[in-house]
C-alpha cells in the first residue's frame, strides 16, 4: 500500500468515472420495461404517440451511448493503466535501490535470472493488484449492489430468488482461490529457475560450444522446463475446475429467475416488460461475478508475485552505514587490519585467521601465496564488499565501519582479473570511473592506462560499443579501459587484484607500465601469482591457509630461504 498510497486519489478518481461507464449500461434493461409496458403494451396511446415515445427514449439513450459513453470509457482506461504504470515504475526503481544495496553475499548464493524475474516477472503481474483488485473489482461490487438496488424496485420477492445461489458462489470462490495462491507461487518459482538457467547458459555459451554438449544441455534445459510446465498445468487444472463450479454456479441463477418470473407472469402477478427487464437485470448481476471469478484468477496470481516481490525486497543487507557514520573525506591512505579473521558464511571455516597488519600510506603491499589461501578475501573487506567477522580494519585510523559504505568505496580503485565492462561505449565505461568527468579528463585517463592508441584505431573510436561484458575487446584491452577508469577515478587506496594474470607478454608490458604509474604515491595492495611481477613492492605478505606466514621486501625473503624463497625458485624454474 505504500506504493499505492501516492496514487490514491488518481484511482478514487478512476473509480467514479468507472462508476458512471458501468453504470450506464444499467439503463437498458429498465428501456426494454419501459418499451415493453409503457409504450408497446400501452393501449392508451395511437400509434404515432407510442412511435414518439419510443423515438424520444432512444434518442436520450442514443445520446448517451454515443456522445456521453466514449469519453467515460477512455478517460477510465487511461487513468487506470496510467496508475498501474506509474505504481510499476515505483516499484522496480525502489527494487534497482535494493539491488545495488545487496552485499556481495547475497549475489553469490542467488542466481541473476532468479532475481531478474522477480523485477521484470514478478513487478509485471503486480500491476494487476492496482487495475482489477483496486479498481474493477470495486466497480464490479459497486455493480452488483446497484443492479440488486434496481432489483429491489421491480420485485423483492423475484430478488430474493436472484441472491439464493450467492452462499454458494462466495464459499466455492473461498475454497477454489485460496489453493490457487500457492500453486501460482510455485509455478513463478519455476519460470524463475528456467530463466536462470537460460541467462546462465547464454553467458556460457562459448563454454557450451568449445566443448560441443549442445544435446547435453539441451537435455538438461528440456528438464526445467518440463518442470515448469508441470507446475503451469498444476495451475491451469485446478483454474479450471475452479471456473467449471463457480460458472455453473451463476448460471443456475438465471434458471430460477426465469422460471419463477414465469410463474408470476401467467398468474398475473408481473408484468411482461418487468419480466424480461429482470431477466436482462440478472444478466447484469451475474456478469460482474463471472468477472470477479476472472478477477480472482487474476488477483491470486497478482499476490502470489507480490509475495515474491516483497520476499525479495525485505532481504536484509549485510553491509549498512551505522547510524553515525561519518563521510570518507581527505583519505590519506594509512590502513592496518588488527586481529582480522573472516568467513564467507555463519558456521564455516574461517578464510582468514588473525591477521594484523599495518600499511603506511603511500605502501605497496603485495599479497602473494597459493590459490585459496585468502589473499583476495582480504583486499575484498577493505571497500566492505563483506565486513570481518573479527578484528577490525583501520582507515586512518578509524573502523572503516564507522564511514558511510559509499564514500569509503570512492577512495578506493579496483582493477581485478575479470573486469566486467558495460555493452556501451568505450568512453562510458571509462566514465564509470567519474561520470562527471570532461573530455579531456577522459582522454588523459585513457593515455595514463596505455589504452588511447588502441582505443582511436576501433571503428567509432571511443563511441565503439564493446558489448556484453566488453566481448568486442581482447583481455588486454579490457584490462587498459578498466585501468583508464581507475586513472580517472584518482583515489588514494589500489587494489590490484591479479590484474595481469591472464595476459600475453606485449598486453602485461603495457598494463604493468600503467599500474606502475597509476600506484605512485597510492597506498596501494597487489595480489599477484606471478612473483616477477611484484619484486618492486615496498613489502611483499605470504599468506598460507588464512595467516600470514613471511612479511619483508623480495631481497629479506629471499635471503630467509623460506615459503616465498620457495615459491619464487619453483616458478624460476618453471619459466
Amino acid at each position: 500500500m505504500q506504493f499505492v498510497k501516492p496514487y490514491k486519489w488518481q484511482i478514487l478518481g478512476t473509480i467514479g468515472i468507472g462508476l458512471v461507464k458501468f453504470g450506464i449500461p444499467l439503463l437498458l434493461p429498465y428501456l426494454i420495461k419501459y418499451v415493453v409496458d409503457d409504450v408497446i403494451g400501452n393501449e392508451h396511446l395511437t400509434t404515432g404517440a407510442k412511435t414518439d415515445r419510443l423515438l424520444w427514449a432512444m434518442g436520450i439513450v442514443a445520446f448517451i451511448f454515443i456522445v456521453v459513453r466514449p469519453p467515460i470509457e477512455y478517460y477510465r482506461q487511461y487513468f487506470a493503466q496510467w496508475t498501474g504504470s506509474k505504481i510499476l515504475f515505483d516499484i522496480r526503481n525502489r527494487l534497482f535501490t535494493h539491488v545495488q544495496k545487496l552485499s556481495f553475499k547475497y549475489y553469490s548464493n542467488n542466481r541473476v535470472g532468479e532475481i531478474i524475474s522477480r523485477i521484470i516477472n514478478d513487478v509485471e503481474q503486480t500491476k494487476e493488484f492496482v487495475m482489477t483488485g483496486m479498481m474493477n473489482l470495486w466497480l464490479d461490487l459497486a455493480t452488483i449492489i446497484f443492479v440488486a438496488a434496481i432489483m429491489f424496485t421491480l420485485n423483492v420477492k423475484l430478488t430474493l430468488v436472484s441472491l439464493l445461489m450467492f452462499p454458494f458462489y462466495a464459499f466455492s470462490v473461498k475454497y477454489f482461490f485460496g489453493r490457487l495462491r500457492s500453486l501460482t507461487r510455485e509455478r513463478s518459482q519455476a519460470l524463475a529457475e528456467v530463466q536462470s538457467y537460460l541467462h546462465e547458459r547464454v553467458q556460457g555459451m562459448p563454454v557450451i560450444k568449445s566443448f560441443a554438449i549442445e544435446n547435453y544441455e539441451q537435455e538438461r534445459f528440456s528438464k526445467q522446463n518440463h518442470n515448469y510446465l508441470t507446475k503451469a498445468l498444476n495451475h491451469t487444472k485446478w483454474n479450471a475446475k475452479s471456473f467449471g463450479v463457480v460458472n455453473t454456479i451463476t448460471d443456475i441463477s438465471p434458471l430460477l429467475v426465469i422460471g419463477y418470473s414465469g410463474y408470476l407472469v401467467i398468474q398475473g402477478d408481473l408484468t411482461v416488460g418487468t419480466m424480461v427487464a429482470f431477466i436482462a437485470y440478472i444478466d447484469r448481476l451475474y456478469n460482474p461475478l463471472r468477472r470477479i471469478v476472472n478477477s480472482s484468477t487474476t488477483l491470486t496470481q497478482a499476490f502470489a508475485s507480490m509475495d515474491r516481490v516483497f520476499e525479495f525486497m525485505d532481504v536484509k543487507y549485510d553491509i549498512e552505514d551505522s547510524p553515525k557514520a561519518i563521510e570518507a573525506v581527505n583519505i590519506k591512505g594509512h590502513i592496518q587490519f588488527e586481529n582480522v579473521s573472516f568467513a564467507y558464511n555463519e558456521g564455516e571455516a574461517p578464510i582468514l585467521k588473525n591477521v594484523s597488519l599495518d600499511v603506511k600510506q603511500g605502501e605497496t603491499i603485495a599479497l602473494v601465496g597459493m590459490s585459496g589461501g585468502g589473499k583476495s578475501s582480504l583486499v575484498s573487506l577493505l571497500p566492505r564488499f563483506y565486513d570481518v567477522t573479527d578484528g577490525r580494519i583501520l582507515l586512518d585510523g578509524v573502523d572503516i565501519r564507522d564511514y558511510q559504505v559509499r564514500s569509503l568505496r570512492d577512495k578506493i580503485g579496483m582493477v581485478l582479473q575479470d573486469n566486467i565492462l558495460f555493452s556501451e561505449s568505450v568512453r562510458a565505461n571509462i566514465l564509470m570511473g567519474k561520470p562527471e568527468a570532461s573530455e579531456e579528463e577522459v582522454y588523459k585517463a585513457a593515455h595514463a592506462a596505455n589504452a588511447h592508441e588502441f582505443v582511436i584505431n576501433l571503428n567509432e573510436g571511443y563511441e565503439t560499443k564493446v558489448g556484453e561484458r566488453g566481448v568486442k575487446l581482447s583481455g588486454g584491452q579490457k584490462q587498459r579501459v578498466a585501468i583508464a577508469r581507475v586513472f580517472l577515478k584518482n583515489p588514494p587506496i589500489l587494489v590490484l587484484d591479479e590484474a595481469t594474470s591472464a595476459l600475453d607478454l606485449e598486453s602485461e608490458h603495457l598494463i604493468q607500465e600503467a599500474l606502475e604509474e597509476l600506484a605512485k604515491d597510492r597506498t596501494t595492495f597487489i595480489v599477484a601469482h606471478r612473483l616477477s611481477t611484484i619484486t618492486h613492492a615496498d613489502r611483499i605478505v605470504l599468506i598460507e591457509h588464512g595467516e600470514i606466514a613471511e612479511i619483508g621486501t623480495h631481497e629479506e625473503l629471499m635471503k630467509k630461504q623460506g615459503g616465498y624463497h620457495r615459491l619464487f625458485q619453483v616458478q624460476q624454474l618453471d619459466s
